[in-house]
Parts: structure tokens; sequence; C-alpha cells
């Protein structure tokens, strides 16, 4: 993708100025125009990676995904084409709008780029297509929603509705029913789950925030844009500390297509005045984790977003996915609502939590410990809470971090018997350098899992029960990446392979690890000593700047830093 020299006066981490993310917007919008087809109401994407919901419904999703681009950058022309399109969807192509269907999803995304552009778009239809478009957007206050983030669809279509006066009762139920949804899946500390369970991944930025607060933030309702702009504040001050300083989010959870999409919430804490980042900060994690991906393959060479991570990439990929689905990256682009005179575009780049000190952060909600190092910039995930199973491996390994993804091998795992599965994951607290958890495993096993992290180090200890004694157990650390080492040390219980047996009643395994950038970092066994003593009590001192004391046993954990 062509874009503009780099300014490394006013953005020294990335080069990217607002020139560039226009440009980017620019570039993957015409891209897409070639694909449209049915007088412009469907983008038909190339590709074999069909959704779960059909071609049709992929088409639509196409039309929708890249509305929202177009809707964020504002452009008349291709706006212009989006409202023959919106046209001729209303006019029989599109599917409806049913319970739990794919056009629901797709319902917002054209909602929310109608209120956007409304002067633009919505003002200079006809008067027919108008009355067939909020037709087909009205069977969304209606419909069911799968009882996730889905439920804030309706939400959207509900506030493009009530403002433009179309069955507002019905469209002022929608939002409250959804809104009152979701009051259920937050937890505190600016975190939600997706639905019921301890599931916690991206779409806490890109949904449970972005859909609430942009509401809230468009229909001027200063006290719901208090609630839910307080959630967003305390959500960035965490959600900072999850992209490297290479620009990468995280590797973890589902939807990881829609790539960029990651910063969508840095840019409405922006644009709504509710952020705790400054905005050299915003500006420099979002343009970071653009470049990160147009840097590494993430557009092909017709220009067109690919189903994947950095290239194509089916492992990343759910069966709602098709060809159209990495166009939800168009969140990204909501920093272009703030105009060009503001600061977040004016200010000096400055850098990000990675790159500014080595942090180890406990995240209470989740119960995540993020561990991070300024020499390399990676950021390490230790997950001790999130869970949703149906997408394995994103949600049940141990560790996540910015440079790694989970591997078919079972990294960052304890695999008892030969079974490697870790389900229903009970937290057991977060504190300052530690986090803990305990899990079922194979064979009937709770596993409970300690991780102590300090710099680049990680000492994990997992105390296996109820299993028969003479059950091989093996500890994994982190998959290995081209440019960074991954080690692992046995430490208690452990031996060649990283391989042990349990003893008579509980049995403890110690190892140390680490994930390193550092070239030149000192051998892993001097970097920490650990030993059990006698009464159970681990003692690791990390290299002559503090030590901890930890018990792990069938009670839980404890953990106490000592002198």
């Amino acid at each position: 993708m062509h874009l503009p020299s780099e300014d490394r006066v006013v953005s020294p981490y990335t080069g990217y100025t607002r020139a560039h993310w226009e440009a980017a917007a620019d570039r993957l919008l015409a891209a897409t125009e070639p694909y449209a087809v049915e007088g412009g109401a469907l983008y038909q994407f190339p590709g074999t990676h069909t959704s779960w919901s059909g071609r049709l419904s992929d088409g639509l999703e196409g039309y929708a995904r890249t509305l929202l681009l177009a809707a964020f950058r504002r452009d008349e022309t291709a706006l212009g084409r989006y409202a023959d399109g919106l046209a001729a969807g209303v006019s029989g192509v599109w599917p409806r709008i049913e319970d739990r269907s794919q056009p629901l999803v797709e319902a917002a995304s054209i909602a929310l780029a109608l209120r956007l552009t409304r002067p633009l778009l919505w003002d200079r239809l006809d008067d027919g297509v108008r009355e067939r478009a909020v037709g087909w957007l009205g069977d969304a206050l209606g419909a069911e929603a799968w009882p996730c983030n889905w439920e804030l669809f309706p939400v959207t279509v509900g506030g493009f509705l009530k403002e433009i006066g179309y069955e507002t009762e019905a469209a002022g139920k929608a939002i409250d029913r959804g809104l009152e949804r979701i009051e259920e899946w937050y937890v505190g500390g600016g975190w939600y789950t997706d639905g019921d369970g301890r599931k916690y991944d991206y779409y806490n930025g890109w949904a449970m925030h972005l859909y609430p607060v942009l509401h809230a933030w468009l229909a001027d309702d200063s006290r719901l844009l208090s609630r839910y702009g307080d959630r967003l504040e305390a959500h960035l001050a965490d959600y900072a500390h999850l992209f490297g300083g290479d620009g990468a989010p995280l590797h973890q959870g589902r939807s990881l297509t829609y790539r960029f999409a990651t910063t969508a919430p840095l840019w409405l804490g922006a644009l709504t005045g509710r952020t705790p980042l400054t905005p050299g900060e915003t500006r420099r994690l979002a343009s970071g984790a653009l470049k990160y991906f147009l840097d590494r393959g993430a557009v092909n060479t017709d220009g067109l977003l690919t189903l994947g991570w950095h290239g194509p990439d089916e492992a990343v990929l759910q069966g709602y996915s098709g060809p159209a689905s990495p166009y939800w990256a168009s969140k990204a682009f909501l920093g272009l609502l703030l105009p060009p005179e503001h600061e977040v575009w004016t200010a000096p780049e400055e850098p990000g939590p990675a790159e500014r000190a080595d942090v180890v952060r406990s995240i209470g909600a989740p119960n995540w410990l993020i561990q991070s190092t300024r020499s390399d910039g990676l950021v390490r995930l230790h997950n001790h809470g999130s869970e949703d199973v149906r997408y394995d491996p994103y949600y049940t390994r141990l560790a996540y971090s910015t440079v790694t993804t989970p591997s078919p091998s079972y990294d960052n795992s304890v695999i008892v018997g030969d079974d490697p599965s870790r389900t229903d994951i009970e937290p057991l607290g977060v504190g300052d350098g530690w986090a803990a958890s305990r899990h079922a495993a194979g064979g009937g096993a709770r596993v409970t899992s300690l991780v102590l992290a300090h710099g680049a180090v990680e000492v994990r200890a997992h105390l296996v029960a109820g299993v028969e004694p003479g059950t091989p157990v093996r500890v994994t650390g982190w998959a290995g990446v081209e440019g960074v080492r991954a080690e692992i040390l046995p430490v208690v219980g452990l031996g060649p392979g990283l391989s042990g047996v349990t003893g008579d009643g509980d049995s403890l395994f110690v190892a140390v690890v680490r994930l390193t950038g550092e070239a030149e970092a000192e051998p892993l066994e001097d970097a920490v000593r650990v030993r059990l003593d006698n009464s159970g009590v681990l003692h690791v001192r990390w290299g002559g700047e503090g030590a901890v004391e930890a018990r792990v046993d069938s009670a839980g954990v404890d953990v106490n830093a000592v002198r």
C-alpha cells in the first residue's frame, strides 16, 4: 500500500500522521469498489472461505463494513456509491433481519454509518428509498440477539431510527433492552464478559464499549455518557498495556482477523474526552497497530484485507468468518471523526507503556497479569481467568504475547497424562507480580497454577491433585518464534523434557520461564533463584532485586514479598 512519506518530527515512533490514516482509508475503499455487485448492494470479495451464513450474507457484510469505513472517512463520492447500493439492497437484494441472523450484525454497521453521515447520505435519499430502508432496519428492533455483544446491535439500530423519528417507542425499547442486558456482564474496572461466563477479549473494546459510548455521544445523553464513559476510561488504563513496542496487539481471543479494529477504543476515548491517555500516546498506540499490520502483509496485492493476522491465516478464523469479515477493521478509522486540528493529530507521539518501563500489571476483573519489558517491547499476558472453550486455544492457554501464536503442540500448558485440556477455570486472585487460578485437567485432575513475574522472567508453579500416583505430567512454555528466545528450565518435580510424575497426594511442579527479544540477556539460571523448603514454601529471589515467598496448596495460594 502506497502511503505518504513518514513524518518523524511529529510522529517519532511510527512516522504516521493523519495523512497516513486518510491515505490508508482511501486505498482500502478504492480496492473494494470493483467487487460491488447487484447495483452496489453486495460486495463479493474473492476467497474460498465462506461463512456459515452463506454467500448472500457475506455480500451484505462486505457492503456494511466498507460503508462504515466510508462513513468515518466522510468520503462523499464513496458515500454516493453506497447510497445507490442501499437503494438496491432494500429493494429486495438484502436478506431479511431475523432472530440471531448475521444481517442483524450488519444492520448495526449500516445504521451507525447512516447516523454519522446523515446530511451526506440519508438526507439525500429519495423518500421511497428511505421508507424501504427503515422497513428493513426496523426488523432489528424486535430481532432476538445472541446473548453476547450482539445485544448491542438492536441498540445501535434503535439509536438511528429513534433519531429520525421512526417507531420511536419500539426503538427506545430496543435501546433500553440491550443496555440492560450488558449490565449483567459488566464486572467492574472497565471490563465486560462477552456474555455469560468469563470470556474476556478484544470484544471489550470494539463492541462492548464502542456501541454504548458512541450511542450516548451521538444522542448527547450526558447520563449515559457519564456511565459508559467512566467505564471506557477505566478500561483504557489497562488496555494501553496490551500493545507491544512494535505496535502488535496481543494474540489472544477470537475474531483476530479484525486486526487494527483493536485501536477503536483508543480513538473513542479521544473522541469523547474519556481517556486517561495523552493525545500523543493515543496516536502512537493506534498508528503503531495500523503500521504493524500494513507492514506485514495484512493487505494483499489487490489492496484487499485478507482473512488472517499478518497475511492469510486460517488458524485465527471462526465459522462466522467470511471474505468480508476483516473489514470490521474499519472501526480503526473512528479517529478520522476528530478534526485535523485536534491535538490527538497534532501532538507529538509519546511512548506507550511497553516502551516506557518494565511493567508487571495485575488486572483484577479478568484475573490477568500483564508483563512487558522495555528493552524488547514484548508484552505477555498471563491468563488466569478468561475462558471460552469453543475457541480453544485462543482462550485456554496459560499465557499469550504480542509476538507468539498458540501452537498446535500446546505451548503454555500443563499436560496431565496425555490430556492438555484446561477447563472450568477458577480465578484465585492477582496481586503485585502474581496471578493464580485453578482448572480442571485430564483424568479428573485439578491443577492450581501460580505465576510470579519480574522483568522478563516468570516462575510458574502447578499443583496437581486428584490423580493416581505415577501419573505423568508435562509442563510447556512459550512457542518458539524467529528473533525471540523462548526458554524454560525445570526447578521442582520436573526432569528432562520438562516431565515428571505425581506422587502420593498433591504434587508440585515448578519451572522458570522466559520469553525475550534481548540477544544479550543474562543466563536464565542467573536471573532468578528458586528453592522449595521442607514446609512447602517457594522462595524466589530476582537476581538481587527483591524476593517473594509463595505457597501453593489445596487451599489456594499465598504470596508475600520479602526483603
